[in-house]
């Protein structure tokens, strides 16, 4: 199962604010910042931006660790239920 973090790069001198979507194998993109965009939506669009570099497809579901948003690919075999 593959698993996206996406996290914001604030401006320096030379650049505007970006956000960078990776994974732990290395494959990354950055894009920048859209601030017409809420939070969510900026985050779930460089998320997308990889999925589509990369050419992966599927349902993504979208969590929080601390600044990073963190998707994973879900499917009924990969879900476990909490509370039960």
């Amino acid at each position: 199962m593959k698993a996206i973090t996406v996290r914001y790069l604030g401006p320096t001198n030379t650049r505007g604010a970006r956000l960078k979507a990776s994974d732990r194998d290395g494959s990354s993109i950055t894009v920048s910042y859209d601030y017409g965009l809420s939070r969510d939506e900026r985050h779930d669009s460089a998320a997308l931006a990889l999925c589509e570099k990369m050419g992966w497809t599927g349902k993504l579901s979208r969590g929080w660790l601390k600044s990073e948003a963190v998707y994973v690919f879900i499917s009924d075999q990969d879900t476990i239920t909490a509370g039960a």
